[in-house]
């Protein structure tokens, strides 16, 4: 799915940028990736790349995929599509580090792209630093007010032990309507993933909070009203085995 996405955004990013000088982008809060300005005709030497990612693409060479984009973004530095691109690149293919150096860069001259700022948390958050991703995810949030950003944002505050934010940011998730809808994925009692609805997580989550304060009442009761929600939900189980 991504590796299409890149070679259309390849195709669009060479002819928004044929013949047109670099231009800095005007700031955004969409929640797509980066635009560019409307097609113009598209250069040989752009199109020769472009058909040479296509082609790397179809025979699944990712390598020639990244060496076309480093190709294309040479020609136009100035185009947020194609730098985007490879930002997407390296985090489908687990380089986070790569992933999250050329997301900053973006962010430094587009820093209300939503797309940007979730791609920044998420690898962050692969990186295993938490406070750079709950700091991307606070970003995102500020700007659509989704209620699955916030729930990640609710586990990460809780793992950095930020327990007074996370227990506001649950009573305001347990308010949500579309929490009854929204699923989480996590691996289930014989480790295969499954998708769980993401209220009885965050049901989970109060009961640990209240863990953390020593309430072992409202705790008990969070991990039973999680598992209602779900009956067969794997940490509220365990959690409330390990109460009794």
């Amino acid at each position: 799915m991504r590796k299409v996405f890149i070679v259309i955004s390849i195709m669009f990013a060479c002819a928004a940028y044929a013949q047109k000088p670099a231009q800095k982008p005007v700031e955004k809060t969409e929640t797509q990736a980066p635009q560019n300005p409307s097609p113009q005709q598209i250069s040989p030497m752009a199109e020769h790349f472009a058909k040479k990612s296509s082609l790397a693409n179809r025979w699944n060479d990712t390598d020639e995929i990244k060496d076309a984009l480093y190709d294309l973004i040479a020609e136009y530095p100035g185009n947020d599509s194609l730098i985007y691109s490879l930002a997407i690149y390296y985090y489908d293919n687990q380089k986070y580090v790569s992933s999250v150096l050329v997301t900053q860069d973006l962010l430094a001259r587009n820093p209300k792209n939503v797309g940007l700022l979730q791609l920044a948390a998420s690898g962050f958050e692969e990186l295993g630093i938490k406070d750079k991703a709950l700091t991307n995810y606070e970003s995102v949030y500020l700007i659509n007010g989704n209620t699955g950003v916030l729930y990640k944002m609710a586990v990460l505050q809780f793992d950095l032990k930020k327990y007074a934010e996370c227990q506001a940011n649950v009573d305001i998730l347990l308010t949500k309507p579309d929490t009854e809808t929204i699923k989480v994925t996590l691996s289930d009692a014989a480790n295969k993933q499954k998708d769980y609805p993401i209220k009885a997580s965050i049901l989970n989550l109060k009961g640990m909070l209240a863990e953390q304060t020593g309430d072992k009442v409202t705790a008990k009761k969070s991990f039973e009203d999680a598992l209602k929600v779900a009956s067969d939900f794997p940490l509220a189980k365990q959690n409330l085995a390990k109460l009794k």
